[in-house]
């Protein structure tokens, strides 16, 4: 269906593709993977003929075509309504079209009327292979699953903000229903339920698949086979990205063994004839060593895989167990309509907990309430003992000073920490060796928001506040930032569009149902347990395992290990929890009674007024320690009552 053969293609001094052989067959299925800058986009554009190879050939079979969504949107189209704009999605069916209605116009006193009535068949048979009759309604289908409103369906494509403007090109290139479709970085300006309805979208669809993505839950989902494009090279591995990841690891092993051992070998046949050249009894020998060095295949190692390195976080401040509280608050932005309203939230010290939701419902309005950047227009925000924000937006990346570089930028928001500690972090947002030395002027958008990034956490509040800290991020990136937010022990609130990263770091969820909100104890699959009735990675069914076999039973015995894993590390923290809650308890009562047992001694080793002080404050840090027990305990409950049905038992 498409083949490289032999393709180089340089940009300036810059060898993106370096003698590439790469074939894509009808059906695949790709990931396609690699640093940024590496040439990604450039083999799409390759394909799609907007760019052509400096040598060798791309070929393309014929009458295929080819869906591409680009990362940059440039649309000239912007007065037309957004249903008609995506509804015009294939080129072909305007020119049939056009032609059905100019021959139906003359067909009436035409002289060749037979010959017009046979094309005129089959225009209309292939105006309906192509979707004709039911492109309008599947673009309006598209639209309602990338979030649209039925009322925005008639809006110009100008009235829309880019993010949304990209929202409604990947629906036009979806509905096209190429042969191959392309896209890049589709869940880009997406919000979690839009990744989800994407995601079932892409696994119906019968062709060819290319995709290139940071989102390890699309390319593991979505793709059989994953391209490696690194250095120049392109390189297919068969399986999806995590599979990819486990494969390079031991090919690279392999690898380096084989060059070692020929290293080994081509040293010693060098001090052979090194050692033997001058003697002509071994001029045959040597002649033969020679021969024989010039014939070995060199062992060319691909460039060391990219690790997702470490992100140290500081430890934060203590803080008092209950971080932030919320009481009927409300925000309106045009003192008409309430955004949020009538919200009750209490923060307990160690959430982890991801706000979802459509864009538009008040994910970012509700961070901004906790971070205090936004006044509430009715109820109380109250902010618990020694607590500390610190708070990412999507646009804080616009606060640094073009002139200072990367080490500059996070040095002077923790001027005590240690240099070596500085650079480490900086290594794990992308900024390693010189590239500390960048200044923020010359730094790509993307680039820009890691190392604002990096400031923020390199001296990390007790309460972390953080709106899309994972768009821009490669996936290394994204690895090494959930490992670090898994081990933050402070408080997490945050927003993100990457399923996984929700699923890895989140404990519990808050879903946006305006003018309100609505808790949800676990994970990110208890949450669409609880909202849908089935789990996106299929919780088992309620036969037994003895009911299921071959590849069924595997999946199911995959499917409890994943579920008693998830649940059972929830379970450990609030187990965790409620025992934590119930030595302070007997702590504080032992105290309480060795109080009393002084003041009937008459005041031993506190006087009467330290001791009547601390007996005021101990039954109210009792009744905390005992709320937080209780609303452990009934979390655990409701966790394991969970567990229970979707084990089957």
């Amino acid at each position: 269906m498409i083949e490289f053969q032999n393709v180089s293609k340089h940009y300036g001094p810059q060898d993106v593709l370096t003698n590439v052989d790469l074939r894509i067959l009808a059906g695949d299925r790709i990931g396609v993977v690699g640093p940024n800058g590496a040439g990604k986009t450039t083999v799409f554009a390759l394909i799609t003929g907007e760019s052509v190879p400096d040598k060798g050939d791309v070929l393309i079979q014929s009458g295929i075509r080819v869906g591409y969504l680009r990362q940059v949107l440039n649309n000239k189209e912007i007065a037309t309504p957004l249903a008609e704009y995506v509804a015009d999605a294939v080129p072909e069916l305007r020119r049939t079209e056009a032609r059905i209605h100019e021959i139906e116009h003359v067909l009436p006193g035409h002289a060749d009327r037979d010959k017009l009535l046979r094309e005129l068949g089959h225009l209309q048979t292939s105006f309906e292979q192509l979707g004709g009759y039911t492109l309008r309604a599947r673009a309006e289908s598209a639209l309602g699953g990338l979030g649209f409103a039925p009322g925005d369906l008639t809006q110009p494509l100008s009235a829309f903000s880019g993010g949304w403007q990209m929202r409604a090109e990947l629906a036009r290139v979806l509905i096209a229903d190429p042969d191959v479709l392309l896209l890049d970085e589709p869940s880009n300006y997406l919000d979690l339920p839009a990744v989800e309805w994407l995601q079932r979208y892409l696994r119906a669809f019968q062709g060819t698949l290319a995709l290139i993505s940071h989102d390890r839950y699309l390319l593991n989902t979505l793709t059989s086979d994953t391209l490696e494009i690194n250095a120049g090279r392109c390189t297919l591995y068969p399986g999806t990205y995590d599979e990819y990841m486990a494969t390079r690891v031991v090919r690279h092993e392999q690898l380096l063994a084989q060059k070692k051992n020929q290293d080994q070998k081509r040293k010693q046949v060098e001090r052979f004839i090194e050692r033997f050249r001058a003697k002509n009894t071994k001029a045959t020998q040597v002649q033969s060593r020679i021969k024989m060095l010039e014939k070995m295949d060199v062992i060319e190692l691909p460039d060391e895989i990219m690790t997702r390195g470490r992100i140290r976080l500081a430890h934060p401040p203590h803080c008092g167990s209950e971080v932030m509280r919320l009481e009927k608050a409300g925000v309106t932005y045009d003192g008409a309509h309430w955004v949020l309203r009538n919200v009750d939230l209490s923060i307990q010290r160690g959430e982890k907990t991801a706000l979802v939701g459509l864009n538009g419902l008040g994910k970012t309005t509700l961070l901004r309430m906790l971070a205090g950047a936004l006044p509430l227009n009715e109820g109380k925000r109250v902010v618990g003992h020694r607590v500390v924000p610190g708070h990412q937006t999507q646009d804080f990346a616009e606060t640094m000073r073009p002139g200072d570089t990367a080490f500059q930028v996070v040095r002077q928001a923790a001027p005590d920490v240690h240099e070596q500690q500085i650079r480490t972090l900086l290594g794990g947002f992308g900024f390693s060796g010189d590239a500390i030395e960048k200044t923020v002027s010359v730094l790509s958008g993307g680039e820009k928001i890691r190392l604002a990034f990096a400031r923020l956490l390199v001296k990390p509040p007790n309460l972390l506040i953080l709106d899309e800290p994972t768009t821009h991020l490669d996936v290394h990136a994204r690895e090494a930032l959930e490992d670090a937010l898994l081990s933050f022990e402070g408080t997490l609130y945050f927003v993100s569009h990457d399923v996984e990263f929700v699923r890895r770091v989140a404990t519990g969820i808050i879903a946006m149902e305006p003018p309100g909100i609505r808790r949800y104890p676990g994970g990110y699959d208890y949450y669409k347990e609880k909202v849908s009735g089935t789990s996106d990675v299929r919780t088992p069914s309620s036969n037994s395992e003895d009911d299921a076999t071959g590849p069924n039973r595997k999946e199911q015995k995959r499917e409890r290990a994943r579920i008693i894993q998830e649940t059972g590390a929830r379970k450990r923290k609030l187990e965790k929890v409620m025992r934590d809650a119930e030595e302070r308890i007997a702590r504080l009562e032992t105290e309480q009674k060795e109080l009393v047992e002084d003041m009937e001694a008459g005041g031993r080793n506190l006087t009467f007024a330290e001791i009547n002080q601390r007996l005021t404050y101990i039954p109210a840090q009792i009744d905390d320690a005992t709320r937080a027990w209780e609303e452990a305990a009934a979390e655990l409950e409701e966790l394991m009552a969970f567990r229970a049905e979707a084990l089957g038992r």
